[in-house]
Formats: structure tokens, sequence, C-alpha cells
């Protein structure tokens, strides 16, 4: 058994213990566990909204939510899924706004991201991604980019697993085609 298999329950008993704390006004639990958050929720937006300031807008409003609804986080439930889910969904709920304002952003019309963690694919790929709806685009971000069961991603969407997994078996049929033309 890996190293990172047997620390899992360690870092869920560590997690737990944070929210825990956090729950009970800890300021430096809050920071823990937006610190040990940010990175991966902050590419979750950026993947979704392919735009580095909105997806710093949108993480940190997150954030913020998750922040202030602490007092009503069930314990017995991962921290993780449970900020993806507002993450997506302030993503989400951006890209309807914008598409109601006609404010789409062109795809590669999005800045580097401004942290040392660089959050951009491949070009193709990320064309290719970009090219899928918002709500597509969500699923394959938490399958294949965050590692989420379909039953999770149901969960974060309020969609059934088998929904889930009809949309990400098109979704990678459609970037496998995609990305095909732009095999050498």
């Amino acid at each position: 058994m890996s190293a990172i298999a047997l620390d899992l329950p360690r870092q869920r008993d560590d997690e737990r213990a944070l929210v825990r704390a956090a729950q009970r006004g800890s300021a430096d639990a809050v920071e823990a566990l937006v610190r040990g958050n940010w990175e991966r929720a902050h590419r979750t937006a950026f993947l979704i909204v392919r735009d580095t300031a909105a997806a710093e807008d949108v993480c940190q409003e997150a954030m913020l939510a998750a922040v202030r609804a602490l007092g009503d986080f069930d314990r017995r439930r991962r921290f993780g899924p449970w900020l993806h889910r507002i993450v997506v969904n302030r993503s989400l709920d951006l890209l309807r706004e914008r598409g109601r304002r006609a404010e789409v952003p062109e795809a590669g019309e999005h800045a580097p991201a401004p942290d040392p963690v660089d959050h951009a694919l491949p070009g193709a790929l990320e064309d290719a991604l970009g090219a899928l709806d918002a709500e597509t685009r969500a699923i394959v971000v938490l399958r294949h980019l965050l590692d989420y069961s379909s039953n999770e991603i149901g969960a974060i969407l309020d969609l059934p697993p088998a929904t889930v997994r009809t949309r990400l078996r098109r979704a990678l049929d459609r970037l496998r085609v995609a990305l095909e033309g732009e095999a050498p």
C-alpha cells in the first residue's frame, strides 16, 4: 500500500478536526481550511470559467460563502466535495450571467494564472474543453482533474450518477474527436 493511501485517513481526520475547530470559532482553523483548499478550488473555477480574474473572484466568493455556512456544515461529510460544490455552482452562475450579458470570453482570451501553480492545460486540450458547455466541462474537470467519483459529482451538481456518467462519456468522445484532429 502506498504512503499516500496510508495518509488519506489521517488527512480526513485532520480536516475534520479543522472543521470542528473552525465551527467553534478558530480563525487559525478557518485560515488552514482556506489555504489547504485554495489551489484545487481555484483550479476548478479556472478550468470552468476559463478566465483568471473571474476564477479568482469565484474562488474568493466561494470561500467566503463556505466560511459563512460552516456552522451548518455536516462534519460527517468531507469538506472538499462540499466546497467544490460551492465553487462549481458559483462558476456556472457566473457563466450563465455572462451568457445573459453576452460577455463570454473567446477561447485563449484569458490571461495566465497569476499564482505559481499553472492552471493551464495544453492548448489543444484547453480549446477542446472550452468548446464544451459549462456544466459538461465541470463534469470533466471534477472527474478527470479532481478525481471525484460519479456519485460525488452527482451530489455536487444535483444530477443522478448515471446522468453524470452519460454526459462524461459524451464529453470524452467529443474531446477525443477534437484532439484527434490535433494529433501529428
